[in-house]
């Protein structure tokens, strides 16, 4: 592995431990973490066609692995996606590439990129943060386990509400101490 991939691995399982999991945006996340079921793989590529096969070289390794051993992917492109437009763009093909391949229903992509935005809302917004992350990320989640947390999770559908109230309340202090990436450019 080179020096950019393990800093870049090293960032991503830092915004894991202390975003994700420290401010409890994803509430299903800790156990598998703590278990080390979270494979946290670094492709340098730059080349969309090369990042499709990184998804699906991921995903065959999920079906070809137990869940005991191996949870989920989180997939992470220094190289690409700079731009959240054409991440996004990239992120719908990438669903349409699960439904080809009969995964759909079987994973889905969770997406997480430096400059989220979601749809209404401006750049600057604090809400934005729940899916910023330091690099451009696809993380491939197993539907059956996804199910599996939600049914035991009291008030599921009030997760994001939660998570936009929470980023909304941060001071711009917060959100640089949590966040530091966005603000470094």
């Amino acid at each position: 592995m080179s020096n950019e991939q393990k800093n870049a691995e090293k960032q991503i399982s830092h915004w894991l431990e202390t975003a994700v999991i420290g401010l409890n945006l994803c509430p299903f996340a800790k156990k598998p973490f703590n278990e080390k079921r979270i494979r946290i793989r670094v492709d340098l590529c730059d080349q969309e066609e090369q990042a499709f096969e990184s998804i699906v070289h991921e995903l065959i390794l999920l079906d070809e692995t137990d869940v005991k051993a191996l949870e989920t992917t989180v997939l992470v492109f220094p190289a690409l996606f700079h731009v959240f437009g054409d991440y996004n763009d990239f992120l719908f093909a990438a669903n349409e590439l699960i439904s080809l391949r009969g995964w759909e229903g079987v994973y889905q992509i969770a997406s997480f990129h430096p400059e989220y935005q979601f749809a209404g809302t401006e750049k600057s917004d604090a809400e934005n943060f729940t899916n910023r992350a330091p690099y451009p990320v696809f993380h491939l989640i197993r539907e059956a386990s996804l199910s599996a947390a939600i049914a035991s999770y009291p008030d599921v559908d009030k997760i994001p509400e939660r998570n936009i109230d929470l980023m909304n309340s941060f001071s711009d202090s917060d959100l640089k101490q949590y966040f530091s990436w966005c603000f470094n450019k």
